[in-house]
């Protein structure tokens, strides 16, 4: 049998890699508990850490004030710090951080739609899923 470079799918491997490497990069800046919910708290909005930790249930400070920095550090999230009294501090998306509107907008549609699929109801407002 003669290897073609392709795999029993007709995709060539490398073409398979080539997906799977900038997703996984992906993945690896957005996955974990918090970081999705934070950044769609803050596609409503700039917002004052409290004003986030109230929009998220369950967040600590602790790891929402290591989230914030984190998302910080890829780009995603601006903190702007007042000079006022006391000192204000805001956190906003920036327009990269912006360029996942339209990924959480299909994340949000898929998962409505599996929630539908499996459990045969929604609990969410399903707008246009």
């Amino acid at each position: 049998m003669e290897d073609s470079g392709k795999e029993p799918c007709g995709r060539v491997y490398s073409e398979c890699v080539n997906m799977i490497v900038p997703v996984r990069d992906a993945l690896d800046i957005l996955s974990g508990k918090w970081k999705l919910p934070i950044i769609i708290a803050l596609s409503f909005g700039n917002k004052r850490f409290k004003q986030i930790a109230h929009e998220i249930p369950n967040i600590t400070d602790k790891m929402l004030s290591k989230e914030l920095r984190d998302l910080e550090q890829n780009h995603l999230v601006k903190r702007t710090v007042y000079d006022t009294f006391p000192v204000t501090v805001e956190y906003s998306m920036t327009e990269y951080g912006k360029s996942l509107d339209k990924v959480i907008d299909e994340l949000r549609k898929w998962g409505v739609a599996h929630r539908k699929r499996i459990a045969g109801k929604i609990e969410v407002d399903s707008q246009d899923a």
